[in-house]
């Protein structure tokens, strides 16, 4: 009996032996105090991605395709210098991957901000699934800060992705400094005066603010900029103002100003004027913004846009005059509790009539040719006078 008992247990410890894989090559391993062997057990493995196992990370024997990568400014690829911003503006881009490849991907993108900082983009990576035979696009938004100074800065673009092979895309871009800046921020109670006159001859620029306030209010700024020789969609004079929650707090107290910018023709600018004046008792609101150009991808253009609430007197009057083509008016005038909103747009005809008022396909009305007009006088007003018919004849 004792015996029949000794041969069943050897049969279990062999049963159980043999289902337990070799961990160590067939070496011997002391457990309770004995020595135990185990038998490697060969069974047939099916092949598994080596990424699964972490030894090899690229499990494509070769890559298949390229990602081709384009950045690119958004508007007009006419604007020859639209490159070009200001500290504090954003630039904005459209990032394009396109797959030639054999299979879709995912398609990483990276920014490499070179000379940039790294807080300029929008995004620094993100990711895109890629068709074959196709491009996919994602906007970039690139924001030099108020610090930046003025030069070139550049950035790169790469798009990677398994089994193709990477895109690089560089770009660059220009920063304009400002000739001039000017910034007030004023938060408190009592009385405040400002009076700022800015005249640029180079640009027939003119900007004059005389404000006076008594009273209370929460912030009231007084932005000016101006880059005589801008490029690209850059101003040659920007104003930003904002106001908020302006209160007369007794009898006599007012927000007084006085406000107008201009922009001379005779000095090649847009011939516009626009002049706001105000006495108000209160201004819950005021977000403004005044933009002139007389180069760059916007010349000869004014853009003036305003949105108020208040109560008092408050009154617009902007001209547009461009001798011997257009004479413009608006006057708007508001006395009680308004909330307006408030655009105006003026841009020059240099486009328009760069070809003359009688143009055809030959250059003029069936080959007639208008006469220039000759100066009866030395003054320098009488010859510009001459000068502006001579241009709207051509």
């Amino acid at each position: 009996m004792k015996s029949c008992l000794m041969i069943l247990l050897l049969l279990m410890i062999c049963q159980a032996s043999a289902t337990v894989d070799d961990p160590g090559g067939g070496q011997p391993s002391a457990q309770g105090g004995g020595t135990a062997w185990y038998s490697p057990v060969v069974q047939a493995v099916p092949s598994v991605p080596q990424t699964i196992t972490g030894t090899v990370t690229n499990v494509c024997p070769m890559a298949s395709g390229h990602l081709l990568v384009t950045v690119d400014l958004t508007g007009p690829t006419s604007a020859s210098d639209r490159q070009y911003t200001t500290p504090g503006k954003a630039l904005e881009y459209v990032v394009s991957v396109k797959n030639d490849g054999q299979a879709d991907v995912d398609a990483e993108l990276s920014i490499n901000p070179e000379s940039c900082r790294p807080d300029w983009f929008s995004w620094s990576t993100t990711c895109l699934k890629v068709p074959v035979g196709v491009s996919r696009s994602e906007t970039l938004v690139v924001h030099p800060d108020e610090d930046a100074g003025p030069g070139s800065y550049g950035f790169e673009v790469e798009a990677s992705a398994k089994c193709s092979y990477p895109g690089k895309a560089p770009v660059t871009f220009q920063v304009q400094g400002f000739d001039y800046a000017s910034e007030t921020s004023v938060s408190g109670t009592g009385q405040f005066q400002i009076n700022k006159d800015v005249r640029s001859m180079n640009t027939g620029i003119k900007s004059n603010k005389d404000v006076y306030l008594s009273g209370s209010v929460d912030s009231l700024v007084k932005n000016e900029y101006l880059v005589e020789n801008a490029k690209g969609r850059n101003s040659n004079f920007e104003e930003k103002d904002a106001v908020d929650n302006y209160q007369a707090g007794r009898p006599g107290d007012a927000l007084l100003g006085s406000e107008s910018f201009r922009s001379s023709a005779i000095f090649g600018g847009v011939g516009s004027k626009i002049t706001e004046s105000y006495n108000l008792q209160s201004m819950e609101f005021k977000n403004q913004d005044l933009n002139l150009y007389q180069t760059g991808a916007l010349k000869k253009m004014a853009d003036f846009k305003t949105a108020d609430n208040f109560t008092g007197f408050y009154a617009i009057d902007a001209k547009h005059s461009v001798p011997g083509q257009r004479n413009l008016k608006e006057y708007d005038e508001y006395r009680g509790s308004y909330e307006i909103t408030r655009r105006i747009l003026f841009k020059g005809l240099q486009d328009s009539m760069s070809q003359g008022p009688c143009s055809d396909s030959t250059g003029g009305c069936n080959g007639y040719k208008r006469p220039a007009f000759t100066s009866p006088c030395l003054a320098g007003s009488c010859s510009d006078f001459v000068n502006n018919l001579n241009t709207f004849a051509k």
